[in-house]
């Protein structure tokens, strides 16, 4: 690759607390804060709620964007966190969901994007 881009950091959270990850107010609030505490430059965002339960998410920053969907049947959220900062840390992010969530495992993959 001759020019790195970005970064795409793909995240499975296994075994989150259900109630933390199947109603729209309550991972609104986590990933907002999430966005906050990577130190990413916040644009806009927007929410879904599923029936009976599970939430999509993205959040639009400058350096990408962040998108969360959640499946609390089976303790289960998956992030995508796309960024060609350098002041932002995904991996802030992560740690925090994860804690938030509150996730027996955290699981993430980072690839390089570019020319």
């Amino acid at each position: 690759m001759e020019r790195v881009l970005g970064k795409h950091y793909l995240v499975e959270f296994i075994g989150c607390d259900k109630e933390r990850i199947e109603r729209a107010g309550p991972v609104e609030e986590a990933l907002l804060q999430a966005v906050e505490v990577s130190r990413a430059t916040y644009i806009a965002h927007e929410v879904r709620q599923f029936e009976p339960a599970g939430v999509s998410a993205i959040v639009f920053i400058a350096e990408s964007h962040f998108g969360l969907h959640t499946w609390p049947e089976y303790g289960y959220a998956g992030l995508d966190i796309f960024t060609c900062g350098t002041q932002m840390s995904a991996e802030a992010a992560i740690e925090f969901l994860g804690r938030r969530f509150n996730a027996d495992e955290t699981r993430t993959r980072r690839i390089e994007r570019g020319i």
